[in-house]
């Protein structure tokens, strides 16, 4: 078996791979690794016990994997302020807002309905680190080896089963959405909401994607005083990401053409993506957004290092656009777990995926769809300057990407066949592109990338190099 934690949590079709057993056993492992014997020592002084939050988005499927990681936490001993449907980020700023010693939140993200994931912050909303992955993992086969004759569904306490601490308890916690609205809002107004209408003037587009933003970001763009229009907010639990969203711009692009609005924002299904489309309908990617958000840091004197984290997957004219603003360009693999990983270790503030994952770490512990939009619409008021002509600091290169499924993703990195036909690309290439191919840590998929300054050659390369994957079986 290959290891459980993907670039992104634990992901699976739900019910196939992700079972209710396997939500209910990750979550008494995560107790065992995250508030363990000397979190339990502490907390039992001030609370009795450890305290988790747990989230979701609207996907049908969380309603039981919910259940099963709720029951699972309880039985462990840990009380539970249940959160109820609500975006990932807001899991990971409530997390620290509450002391908690953990939170968990159940979404595969941009994945179709029938998947589902779940993802796990540690102590002050933070992503956990590879080693704490492996640790829970480790834990997880502990104890449904001991625990054999129950399915791996109940974990061991007391000689009784009971946890020494009692039972947890559970509430519902879904009113504290409300404090994860306020703490944006006043990124843009201030803590005391001093500036009124930041984005007055503004029409937007919002796209919800029918997922955990629905609920959320068109009211904080409003309480911004932007005029919405709001699209994909009904989720019925089998549509979110379906036709709409950020992987899917067509419809909020011919939105805001239609409204005539002055930009439109896409979030995924947890809403810790934001991607935008200016008011002709272009699309304006993350590596635009991150290089709008550098340049204003940069102006403003809060770019740490002058430097932004990006990942292999960032355009290379978004590089030359920073070289030519002297910002430095830190790389990483992709993910944002490494993004935040490598502007820990450097003390930087920003970093960000093409993808639309944008992390502020002056504002948040992770990527937060709704963060970032406030922040790029907010430019947009403050210089009074439409989207296009900001994301016009940097000149996009094309870049053909293709999803190949159902081969061996773990053949990529043994194929020698594979590695002359991607040196060969390279070669062909020289300075003027370059070459990505990596198995997603999200799907079971591998993505084959080909950027060059000719869009034909991009293209071309790009299938001779998928056709290469495809035959790897």
């Amino acid at each position: 078996m290959g290891r459980l934690f993907g670039t992104d949590g634990v992901r699976g079709v739900a019910g196939g791979e992700l079972t209710a057993g396997l939500a209910m056993g990750l979550a008494a492992a995560a107790t065992d690794v995250l508030a363990g014997t000397g979190a339990f020592a502490r907390a039992q002084d001030a609370r009795r016990r450890p305290v988790a939050v747990v989230g979701r988005d609207p996907r049908a499927s969380g309603e039981f994997l919910e259940a099963a990681v709720v029951a699972g936490l309880a039985a462990s001993g840990v009380d539970v302020h249940r959160l109820g449907v609500i975006p990932t980020p807001a899991v990971a700023y409530l997390t620290a807002a509450l002391d908690a010693d953990f939170g968990v939140m159940l979404s595969a993200s941009h994945n179709p309905a029938p998947d589902n994931g779940i993802k796990i912050f540690a102590r002050g909303g933070v992503k956990l680190p590879d080693a704490v992955e492996d640790q829970i993992e480790a834990r997880l086969a502990e104890a449904a080896a001991e625990t054999a004759a129950a399915a791996g569904l109940a974990r061991l306490g007391g000689p009784s089963g009971v946890p020494e601490g009692g039972f947890g308890r559970v509430r519902d916690a879904s009113a504290e959405g409300q404090r994860y609205l306020d703490y944006l809002l006043s990124t843009v107004t201030g803590p005391n909401h001093a500036e009124v209408g930041p984005l007055a003037g503004l029409r937007v587009v919002v796209d919800c994607a029918h997922g955990a933003a629905s609920m959320f970001a068109p009211g904080l763009l409003r309480r911004a005083g932007a005029e919405v229009i709001e699209i994909g907010t009904a989720p019925d639990g089998l549509n979110i990401n379906e036709g709409c969203g950020s992987t899917h711009l067509d419809a909020l692009a011919a939105a805001v053409v239609e409204h005539r609005a002055d930009a439109g924002i896409a979030h995924d299904g947890d809403a810790d993506r934001c991607l935008a489309v200016d008011a002709t309908g272009q699309v304006i990617d993350g590596d635009q957004i991150l290089a709008v958000l550098a340049l204003a840091l940069h102006d403003e004197g809060r770019l740490a290092g002058d430097t932004v984290v990006a990942t292999v997957m960032s355009n290379l004219g978004f590089r030359q656009a920073m070289r030519q603003a002297g910002i430095s360009v830190v790389e990483t693999p992709v993910g944002d777990r490494y993004l935040i990983a490598a502007m820990l270790d450097g003390k930087f503030v920003l970093g960000g995926e093409q993808s639309g994952h944008i992390i502020m770490l002056d504002h948040a512990t992770t990527g937060d769809g709704l963060l970032t939009a406030l922040q790029l619409l907010a430019q947009m008021a403050r210089r009074d300057t439409p989207l296009a002509e900001l994301a016009a600091v940097m000149t996009r290169y094309p870049q053909e990407l293709i999803n190949i499924k159902g081969v061996d993703k773990s053949l990529v990195a043994s194929s020698g066949v594979l590695r002359e036909a991607v040196a060969a690309a390279e070669a062909e290439l020289g300075d003027s592109g370059r070459v990505l191919v990596r198995p997603s840590g999200t799907e079971p998929a591998v993505r084959v990338m080909v950027e060059a300054v000719d869009p034909g050659q991009a293209v071309r390369l790009a299938g001779q190099l998928a056709a290469t994957v495809r035959g790897l079986g």
